[in-house]
Order: C-alpha cells, then structure tokens, then sequence
C-alpha cells in the first residue's frame, strides 16, 4: 500500500513506517469502547471540600509554592477562531444583506458592547473613510462583519483565539493570552516569577511574541512579577494519515499521502517536554474578567493543594516500599489511600500476598497524578468524570468522549446522560516522581482510546485520525482525582456572541 514516495515522505515528517500502519490499521479495525462502572458523584469520585477542609488545602499550596519548585501554566492556544464566527462566516455567504437570524441580531444589536469595538471602529475609518455607526446607519452589515473578519480589515477570521480583543478595562482591552498571564501571576508564581508556556500552531507563533513583547513589561510592572513566557508548536510527528473510507491512504492531487493534525492529544509530546513539577493546564478562552477572578484563583489553588498533598503521601508511600520493610498493616493503610483516595480498585486486591501487594502499589502509586475540577452538568457538549475498568482489570477515574461509549450500550448512554458532572479543562498536574526524576509521559497514554472521525478535502469524503485526547486517552494511566468546582469558574468563548454574556463583560454601563 505504501510505495517509496510514501516512506521518504513518512520520514520526513518525522513518523516511522510502522505508526503509519499502524494508523491504516486502525481506521479498518476501529477503536473499542470504554468499560464502564458508573458515572462519577459526589462521594463517588469526586470530592467536594467544605470551608475549613478547603482552606488547609489553599494553604498547603502556599507553603508548596515557597519551597522553591518549579511551576507551569501551560495552555493549550493553537486554535484559531475561525469556528467563533461561523455564523459571521455564514451571513457574508448569505443571500440577504440585514441581520436575520436571532445570533446576526443580537450580533449586531449589541456590537458596541464588544472589546474589539474600537479596534473595529479604526478599521472601518481606515478602509470605508466612515466610522462604525455610520456604516451601521447604511445598513453596511456585510461590510462591517468583512473588516471584522478578513485581511483587509482585523482579520479575526483567520487570528488565533488567543489574540482576540476579549475583555474591557479602563486601561484598554486585553487578549485571553493577556488574561493567562494575570491569572499565572495570581496562583501559579513562586519566587517572584510565573512561568507561562503556550502551544501555538506555526502561522501564528510571531504574533503571539509581538503581543508578549507589546504587553510584558506592564504585567509584570502591574503584579511585581518575573514572567517567563515559553511557546512550542505541535509537532509534525503527531500529524496522522489520512485514509479513503474504504480505509486505504488518502492522496492528494499529486499522489502524496495527506497527514492530517492528530488533535489536542499531540500535545502531551509538548507537555512531557514541560521542566516543572507541576503544571496548570487550562483552556486559552475560558477566561474571565479581573472582577470574576476570585473564584477561579480560590479553586486553583484548591486543586494544586489537593494535588501535592496527595503527592506527598504517595511518595512517603514509595519510599517506604522501595526501603523494603512494610508491614502488613501498613501495606493496608496503602491500599486503602490508593483505594480511597485515588480511587483505583482491584476486586482481587484481598487474594493478594503481600510481595505481590507490594508490586501492585508500586505500579500504581508511581505514575503522574493529576486533580480535575468538574463542575456542575448544565448541557454542555464535551465529556465527564467516570469510574472505568481499565486493561489491567483495575477500576479508575477517567475523563471520557462521548465517542468513546458505545451508544448501543442502553446503560451505558443512561450513564453518560444521567452524569451529574462535566469536565471543563480545569487540571494541576505533577510530572515527576519520587526521586525528582519527570516521567516519560508518553508511556501513560492508552492508544486505544483514539476516535476516526469523517471529513473531506476538496470535495472528497476522508476518514481523519485523531489521537487520544490529552485529558482522556492520553492521561489515561495517570493517577486522577476529581473536585468540583463551581460553575463561575467555567466561562469558554466557544462563539463571538459568548462574549456578550455577563460572565464576559465589565459590569458597568458603557
């Protein structure tokens, strides 16, 4: 199937022969569905602190931070904002000229309440000679959404998420990129710096630089804070092959194989490249104003506590195991921490002697850990907390798709309905293990949690591979724990007009 082309190509692209079979492979065979024991809950999985137990958490993290580690916000920021303005995108494409739809009224009825307003107005000056009120007067809709969203004008259309003018302030507008910085300097820095590593894709890598160098010197003035600022591009070794839907390689016009970006799951190569011990990811647009900030900094630094008082018990734990005097009791008092409180299970865990016991809790105390905020299900697309039987037979907390359950399966979909919590991107991890050495990452992930999904080029019907998601399939042998978190700390911009919620706006009259 693969001629000599195909393999200089595959090589130059850094990808062995072998993943790409592999890949061909798996869009013939499919990939299985999850195992499922039950949806995670409040004392099924997810912890939900009260006060006092919440503030020993915050102030662990405290003393965490002044113990000289190092600490990462890493966000995810390569995607572009194309998907924001689809329905933009669609009344320029539209046979009529006035707002329509609900979402192009209320686009438009409200557009003097977006941060970009004025970054708009100039533009319209610019290349219409009129300002924006004028054109709105003369009924220009297409022409302003036009200055919006192409080249000509602002070009959001084509910008990446992360550089969108997203929230007002008396001192000027600021970028969800701008708002990362803010929020790293608030629970993320120690020592009198915050480290901030961004994931770009290439085409917007030097933008993303000019607004640091335009931006930095004011955070760091504003919060009496070192900043460094690091980015990483997703490899093109993660790409993957795309197939026909008879499972055979797509090609393009010219008869090279067609790679295909492998999805957020790339990002955990970025991740293991990550110096830290431990690291805050979180999405690059669920962002809010400096006056609805409390709340996400309160949770944060609840996770982060969590997290390395866990840690800390886990490695006490190791070493214990690794000097090779356990008693049996204790051997239990281990079992029942990781049973209870990283909520892994072994059925058979009692049949166990206690040199096998000792394996077992070795294998599952040294593994990267992270704690997940989940908030509240209110109907949101994405995926949720549950108890899932892994390969080794072990019960554990896992993020799942919908694409990874199998919808045939009515207890499963009742499940998965039924959930009464929802991820939102909301994790501290820690990445090294006892010895201070970072776990090779890579040997964590599940590759059969993969998903095909279908799309086209040119007008051709493709099947596309994405990889395991970087919270599901590729977190998937971590240690994970679950704590809800409140809604006011999810607010994602997943369309333009999100940013005329509350959550998004100044709280003042403009």
């Amino acid at each position: 199937m693969l001629n000599q082309q195909d393999l200089k190509q595959i090589a130059a692209h850094g990808i062995t022969e072998a993943q790409v079979e592999r890949q061909l492979s798996q869009f013939k065979t499919g990939f299985p569905f999850l195992r499922l024991e039950g949806p995670a809950a409040i004392g099924a999985g997810i912890m939900a602190p009260e006060s006092a137990e919440r503030d020993a958490y915050i102030k662990a993290w405290e003393a965490y931070k002044t113990e000289g580690h190092r600490i990462v916000k890493f966000v995810p920021a390569s995607g572009a904002a194309s998907r924001m303005f689809k329905n933009l995108f669609a009344f320029l494409e539209a046979s009529y000229d006035v707002p329509t739809t609900d979402f192009e009224k209320r686009f438009f009825d409200h557009i003097g309440h977006f941060a970009f307003r004025h970054a708009l107005d100039d533009s319209c000056r610019a290349f219409e000679g009129k300002d924006l009120k004028a054109l709105l007067a003369a009924g220009e809709y297409k022409t302003i959404v036009a200055l919006l969203l192409e080249g000509k004008g602002l070009g959001y259309g084509q910008l990446p998420k992360g550089l969108l003018l997203f929230h007002d302030y008396p001192d000027g507008p600021r970028t969800p990129m701008e708002e990362h910085l803010v929020e790293a300097a608030l629970y993320a820095g120690s020592g009198g710096e915050a480290n901030v590593h961004f994931t770009v894709s290439h085409d917007h890598l030097a933008l993303f630089r000019r607004r640091v160098d335009e931006k930095l010197a004011y955070y760091e003035k504003m919060f009496g804070v070192k900043f460094n600022i690091s980015f990483s591009e997703q490899k093109p070794s993660t790409d993957t092959v795309a197939a026909n839907p008879d499972g055979t390689p797509f090609r393009n016009d010219d008869g090279t194989l067609l790679f295909r970006p492998g999805g957020h799951g790339a990002l955990i190569e970025n991740l293991n490249d990550i110096e830290a011990d431990v690291v805050f990811v979180k999405n690059i647009d669920n962002v809010v104003p400096d006056r609805l900030k409390g709340d996400t900094v309160t949770y944060k630094q609840l996770l982060a506590g969590i997290l390395v008082t866990l840690q800390r018990r886990a490695f006490d734990y190791l070493r214990r195991l690794e000097g090779g005097e356990c008693s049996h009791a204790l051997l239990e008092e281990m079992i029942r921490f990781v049973q209870r409180d990283l909520c892994c299970r072994r059925a058979d865990i009692k049949e166990l002697e206690d040199a096998d016991l000792v394996i077992y809790l070795k294998k599952k105390l040294n593994r990267p850990m992270r704690v997940c905020g989940v908030v509240k299900n209110v109907g949101e697309p994405g995926g949720g907390p549950f108890l899932t039987y892994n390969q080794d037979g072990t019960v554990s907390l896992q993020i799942l798709e919908s694409s990874q359950i199998d919808t045939a399966n009515e207890a499963y979909m009742k499940m998965f309905t039924e959930g009464t919590h929802f991820n939102p991107v909301d994790l501290v991890c820690a990445t090294r293990d006892y010895q201070g050495r970072p776990f090779p990452l890579l040997d964590f992930v599940d590759h059969s949690t993969g998903f095909i999904s279908s799309k086209s080029k040119n007008g051709r019907p493709l099947k596309a591979l994405e990889l395991p998601g970087l919270w599901n399939g590729a977190m998937s042998d971590w240690n994970t724990v679950f704590v809800e978190v409140p809604l006011s700390t999810f607010n994602p911009v997943k369309t333009v007009n999100d940013l005329l919620r509350e959550e998004h706006q100044p709280g003042v009259e403009k």
